[in-house]
């Protein structure tokens, strides 16, 4: 996520600014900014393409950019590609309104429609750029002022937002507003701060407001007021932060992955709304179209590791909503294969970088051959991004722990939105059948959320698993997918040696490998695979297994069996992996910290392999 910090008092703004900016790094970004105000001189905006260091060289550190009034911004790219023209902050044509934004603007193209109708140009590709321009528009027709323009603005405005906003007549003064997207306000010595987290400006106050949704705050040197949406005066409380820098980095969480593992609900809610309007889903921003889609005879899902995961249960999905069918392919492996692809097939390449080596010269080897490919990534303008057909854009925002939690999660919700209109695409599945699986797929946040308030009983059922040496995942299906990648974050985070096998392939060798108190975690929420995979269970218990069952509530025959059980909410059972895959990253999270790892930087590892 993009990060914001802004500042008025009675020191230069620039140094500020840009050690605000540098305490926001850990967001992740693609280019910074910022805009600065001299009192009643003209605003001097700085912006480049890459990291902070590149704007501290060009501005000597701020030194060479006088004025105590401005704010600056660190830009992760979703409309538009990095540059140093899509950074912020953004003006209007004639700089009477300059501001930078988080957040995305759902109805930008309309917005910017009606404003091209008025007279106003376009100099980026940014959504930001529309938002400014719109606050220009409102200033102009009505002249009641920064909060009314604003305000009517917020109030066209669709998506989610954290605007700071500069204006030519109100020297000295900042104007800052939210929805969804966080702010906060500090005040010290007579100084005024803003962020859109706490680290940047904790090195100069711990007194701050919070902003409220859909409200608007006046900062002013050492003073700051309250509006809400129908421009009425409102107070705040002043409150005092008590967390030290590092743990305000990471909102209060120990770690990253933590934290990140708390904010799936948010960006599984994103990532489908990306792509569903008017109750439908609508792929024209994907690219891939209906009639693409009923001509495939083949898809290959290729990726690596968890995003590998993804693809194998995604595969499920695929076949049992189509008569498509799937191949799920290792790209290390795929890129060294002689074999022929079928023809009008589609390559969909997974990968939360878009940058992986081995997936993108898989990508190439695909195009080469002529096949349409597809590419589910996180990152935009990454280079899968690029040069794929078709792009389906997740909406993880940066992901600063190694280990992958909710980047995995979205490319998941990606993988079966795909599959439902594959589906009704080609007359397989009724729009009725796909809108009562949709309606499904919402409810998917909030079930994350009710996982998420028992962890504490797995983090209890984790530390008795800190000693293990070995540890096995067992599942049907959809399961056996899962089951792969809990057993990889209980190994790449915690160092125990775990392997996942599908339950029906435990005869064939991998039970001579269970031995008194050896942890096998059975994976069942396929209700027709239920007894199945139960069987397996009691097999392995008979030889000395600590079972472990994560089934979904109403299973409850599973207490007599597994030592521990752990349930999920019912859901479809085409999306259940969306659930079950929960309390497995809040296992290997919770054995490793036992164990006093450093969980968010495990040995060996890095978050984006971009070298073979």
């Amino acid at each position: 996520m993009c990060g914001i910090v802004g500042f008025t008092g009675s020191t230069q703004a620039a140094p500020i600014l840009l050690d605000g900016l540098s305490k926001l790094e850990y967001r992740g970004y693609d280019s910074a900014g910022i805009a600065v105000r001299d009192g009643e001189k003209d605003t001097e905006v700085v912006k480049a393409k890459g990291k902070l260091k590149v704007l501290k060289e060009m501005t000597n550190n701020g030194d060479a950019v006088k004025g105590d009034c401005g704010i600056g911004h660190t830009r992760w790219a979703t409309h538009g590609e990095p540059s140093a023209l899509n950074a912020h902050p953004h003006s209007s044509d004639d700089e009477n309104v300059i501001a930078v934004h988080n957040g995305i603007i759902e109805n930008y193209q309309e917005l910017k429609e009606k404003l091209v109708k008025s007279g106003y140009s376009f100099n980026s590709q940014t959504d930001t750029e529309v938002a400014v321009k719109l606050i220009d528009y409102y200033f102009k027709k009505y002249g009641l002022g920064p909060v009314d323009s604003i305000a009517r603005a917020m109030i066209r405005i669709r998506g989610s937002y954290a605007l700071c906003v500069m204006f030519k007549d109100y020297p000295g003064e900042i104007y800052t507003a939210r929805k969804d997207s966080p702010m906060i306000i500090g005040i010290a010595n007579g100084e005024t701060y803003v962020a859109s987290d706490v680290p940047a400006i904790l090195k100069y106050t711990r007194n701050v407001y919070y902003i409220g949704n859909m409200e608007i705050a006046k900062l002013e040197k050492g003073a700051v007021t309250f509006f809400n949406i129908d421009r009425e005066e409102i107070t705040k409380p002043l409150t005092e932060i008590k967390w030290d820098a590092e743990a305000a980095e990471k909102g209060g969480f120990e770690h990253f992955m933590l934290k990140e593992i708390h904010e799936q609900p948010k960006v599984v809610r994103d990532t489908i709304n990306s792509v569903i309007k008017d109750g439908k889903i609508d792929f024209s921003d994907v690219g891939l179209t209906d009639e693409e889609m009923q001509k495939v005879s083949q898809i290959y899902i290729v990726a690596c590791g968890s995003a590998y995961h993804v693809g194998m249960a995604v595969q499920y999905v695929i076949e049992d909503f189509t008569s498509i069918p799937v191949r799920v392919e290792l790209a290390s492996e795929f890129r060294y294969r002689k074999m022929t692809l079928v023809k009008d097939s589609l390559v969909i390449v997974i990968s939360q970088s878009g940058e992986t080596a081995d997936s993108l010269a898989a990508l190439r080897e695909a195009k080469a051959k002529g096949i349409m490919t597809l590419g589910i990534v996180n990152v935009v303008g990454s280079s899968i991004a690029r040069e794929a057909d078709n792009v389906f854009y997740t909406l993880a925002g940066p992901e600063i722990s190694v280990a992958t939690t909710k980047a995995y999660s979205t490319q998941l919700i990606a993988g079966y939105l795909l599959a439902l209109q594959f589906a009704v695409a080609r007359g397989e599945m009724t729009e009725e059948k796909c809108e009562e699986l949709l309606k499904e797929l919402y409810t998917i946040p909030d079930k994350i959320e009710k996982i998420l308030e028992d962890k504490e009983r797995i983090q209890w059922y984790a530390n008795k698993l800190a000693g293990a040496k070995d540890a096995f995942f067992i599942g049907r299906g959809i399961d056996y997918a899962i089951g792969l990648e809990g057993s990889l974050k209980m190994k790449e985070i915690s160092y125990i040696h775990s392997e996942a096998y599908a339950a029906g392939e435990l005869k064939h060798g991998p039970i001579s490998l269970i031995e008194e108190g050896v942890p096998v975690i059975g994976v069942l929420t396929q209700q027709d695979l239920y007894e199945k995979t139960v069987s397996n269970m009691v097999e392995v218990k008979s030889r000395g297994a600590s079972l472990m069952g994560l089934t979904t509530y109403g299973n409850y025959s599973m207490e007599d069996l597994a030592d521990f059980t752990v349930y999920i909410p019912q859901t479809d059972c085409h999306f259940a992996g969306s659930l079950s895959v929960i309390p497995l990253q809040l296992l290997g999270y919770y054995v490793s910290v036992a164990k006093g790892y450093d969980v968010d930087k495990p040995r060996n590892l890095a978050k984006s392999v971009t070298v073979e």
